[in-house]
């Protein structure tokens, strides 16, 4: 076995450079390089449809959209989000002048825990932003029963969460919005990119303004946009891999088949399970590591995963209350986040992605075993 091959935790789903070629020359010919152009608009309709949505608006990374679905709504104040997630999620509010408010999550989803909600709104809060972790969806109907008994909108981050659906409808439909990452990193991406999904065309109109500037015609400007357009190679890139994205997401469900089923007997090893009726993507496959049962910490184990070229990732780790810009929030504080912190600190996210060879993920298993005996 090749010991000095690195396995990264993630690769890029990736068309061959000949399909992709053809799509070239046309935007060569067609000398339309963005501002709504061909392939924009065509990204645009298949993702729609293949997404089960109404309205899509693609941006030009997967941050964007957030900051844009906060503006669309104006929200203000402050607003319920997760410590366990990408910083992105919080770094969103900050840029909108907004105060996050920091609650505990799920520790069977790793998702917003519902009933921390109420607890924490005040006559500021305005908005709750949740986010579907690892593509597992956040439990919608308990988050909207509270958005709807208090006047608040609900922006869901679904950045991991693509092409996920819950009893055949996408998770997408959820909330008032939901944005998209189409990151490199991602099941489905555009190099970089990112998606807001709304409801209404009024709506996707004011999206619209807001990603060019505000605007609505050659000489009118309607509100200080911002420039967040997606440009027509990486929309071009879209509509070819778009095509590839089902095979790929059946590659993962087998590899986190195989992970399940040969990680299920190490003790202090638990992962997610996947949900009746939910189409998962299987965009991550975290484990989380019981170090006294397993006999080695999180980060034992993460590190000996490196020394032999298995690159995992403490996915998400430290929580984002922990840094400088939100720890001296109350909310952020660790006693008020015990599952969020517990669960920070045990997770590894495995590597997983649509041409990880066999042989890759049985030699990640088997270190994960030897460590195992090592220590026992």
């Amino acid at each position: 076995m090749d010991q000095a091959k690195i396995i990264t935790v993630t690769s890029p789903l990736l068309p061959s450079l000949e399909d992709f070629i053809p799509y070239l020359q046309d935007i060569w010919e067609r000398k339309w390089l963005t501002n709504n152009g061909h392939y924009h608009q065509e990204l645009e309709k298949t993702l729609c449809e293949y997404l089960k949505v109404s309205y899509i608006s693609l941006f030009t990374n997967g941050t964007l959209p957030l900051i844009t679905a906060l503006q669309a709504l104006r929200i203000t104040g402050e607003v319920i989000t997760t410590p366990y997630s990408f910083v992105a999620t919080t770094h969103s509010l900050w840029w909108n002048g907004i105060k996050p408010v920091f609650v505990d999550i799920e520790p069977t989803t790793c998702n917003i825990d519902p009933t921390k909600i109420e607890a924490v709104i005040t006559p500021k809060t305005t908005a709750i932003m949740p986010v579907h972790v690892y593509g597992y969806p956040c439990d919608i109907k308990s988050i909207q029963e509270i958005a709807d008994k208090y006047g608040l909108k609900v922006i869901y981050d679904a950045a991991h969460a693509f092409g996920v659906t819950v009893n055949g409808k996408s998770i997408l439909e959820a909330g008032d919005m939901s944005t998209l990452s189409f990151h490199a990193t991602k099941v489905y991406n555009t190099f970089e990119g990112g998606a807001l999904v709304c409801h209404d065309e009024q709506t996707k109109k004011r999206i619209d303004y807001l990603k060019n500037f505000g605007f609505a015609g050659e000489t009118t400007v309607v509100a200080p946009g911002i420039n967040a357009k997606m440009d027509e190679i990486r929309a071009a890139y879209g509509v070819l891999t778009l095509k590839m994205v089902d095979d790929a997401i059946e590659a993962r469900r087998k590899i986190a088949l195989r992970y399940k089923d040969a990680l299920k007997d190490v003790p202090g090893f638990t992962y997610l399970e996947d949900i009746p009726g939910i189409r998962h993507n299987y965009s991550y496959f975290p484990i989380f590591v019981d170090s006294e049962q397993y006999g080695m910490t999180r980060d034992e184990l993460y590190f000996k995963m490196k020394e032999n070229n298995i690159l995992g990732r403490r996915y998400f780790y430290p929580l984002i209350s922990t840094f400088s810009t939100y720890r001296g929030l109350e909310s952020a504080k660790p006693e008020n986040l015990p599952v969020a912190t517990k669960i920070a600190d045990s997770v590894i996210c495995l590597p997983i992605y649509a041409d990880l060879k066999t042989e890759d993920v049985e030699r990640i298993v088997e270190i994960i075993k030897i460590g195992l005996c090592k220590v026992k």
